[in-house]
């Protein structure tokens, strides 16, 4: 996957959740909505997130050392699992806990300010701008993710992609968004009715929403953490390649995994022809090296060990007289 449309989406989506987070802040100093508090500290957790794609992002493209010399591919996932834990505890964890204050208060009688405010409809505007702006985000990281999602569902295409960034985005994305609706709902039936318990409930529907989310995307994002091997149009287009090559006779067997979302290695055991010659056997070994590379590029790690495939020997037949 093209890491520039993964960073284009973050970027898009960064901007838009600073942006957001500030105008809804306001509108909680104003209303001392519940609501508009949570959403904050969703827009300022999800700000935080994106930062953390683009350091793990660029983390990822160190040389390989000789402590590490597969490279650092992989922090991209460990940053997108940081990311995970980042949502489940600072944004639903938080938006619950503020959902069950704003109970309390409103249980106890406390006067609700959102009510009493002259300038009520100051969030109701934020909100809706703040839908606007995010669905512009949204919107950005599905044109990025239609660039390689192929004809995968968007489900299969969470599931499967090697490359955590778009992902994520779209998932915080999506979350965010139905956050918004979430919390106008809130914000319009407590101005409706009168009642802060609407308010309240709308916090803890943002809370609920964020917790699925990110163990979601930390399900996924531990896979690919323990070790997913190439996929398979990926190990049908290496087995296809190392067969194509002169002298190679069949795949005894193939390990691979992701290293990185665009780096693989590969381990082989390949059955070449018999012979006499070394170098036969060397060469037979690097056309198909030089083959799988050119079938898929992202097979940056081989490792390739010549074999012959041995037939199995019949059981000899038993000796006249022999009992059976």
């Amino acid at each position: 996957m093209a890491t520039g449309g993964s960073t284009r989406a973050i970027v898009a989506a960064l901007l838009a959740n600073l942006g957001i987070a500030l105008s809804k802040f306001i509108a909680y100093l104003i209303t001392q909505s519940s609501s508009m508090l949570a959403e904050t500290i969703h827009s300022l957790a999800d700000s935080g997130n994106q930062i953390l794609l683009l350091v793990g992002g660029k983390r990822a493209t160190r040389p390989a050392t000789e402590n590490h010399p597969f490279g650092f591919g992989r922090e991209r996932y460990i940053y997108a699992f940081i990311v995970s834990i980042v949502l489940f505890s600072v944004g639903g964890l938080f938006a619950l806990y503020e959902a069950y204050h704003k109970w309390h208060e409103v249980h106890e009688g406390h006067p609700d300010k959102l009510l009493t405010s002259d300038l009520w409809w100051v969030p109701l505007v934020v909100l809706v701008a703040a839908i606007v702006m995010e669905s512009f985000s949204f919107r950005t990281a599905i044109i990025e993710s239609n660039h390689v999602r192929g004809k995968l569902s968007w489900t299969d295409f969470i599931r499967r992609s090697k490359a955590p960034e778009l992902p994520v985005v779209l998932l915080e994305d999506f979350a965010a968004l139905i956050g918004l609706v979430l919390a106008l709902i809130g914000v319009s039936m407590t101005l409706i009715t009168d009642n802060g318990y609407w308010d309240a409930a709308g916090t803890a529907c943002i809370g609920v929403l964020l917790v699925l989310v990110a163990i979601t995307l930390a399900v996924e994002t531990k896979s690919l953490l323990l070790g997913e091997a190439a996929g398979e149009d990926h190990r049908d287009a290496i087995r296809a390649a190392a067969l194509g090559a002169d002298g190679a006779h069949d795949v005894i067997h193939m390990r691979t995994l992701h290293v990185g979302p665009d780096e693989i290695l590969v381990a082989m055991k390949l059955a070449v022809v018999p012979t006499e010659s070394a170098q036969e056997v060397a060469d037979a070994i690097n056309q198909a090296e030089e083959r799988i590379r050119v079938a898929v590029p992202q097979a940056t790690f081989i490792f390739i060990e010549p074999d012959i495939r041995r037939t199995e020997t019949p059981a000899a037949s038993p000796s006249p007289g022999t009992s059976h």
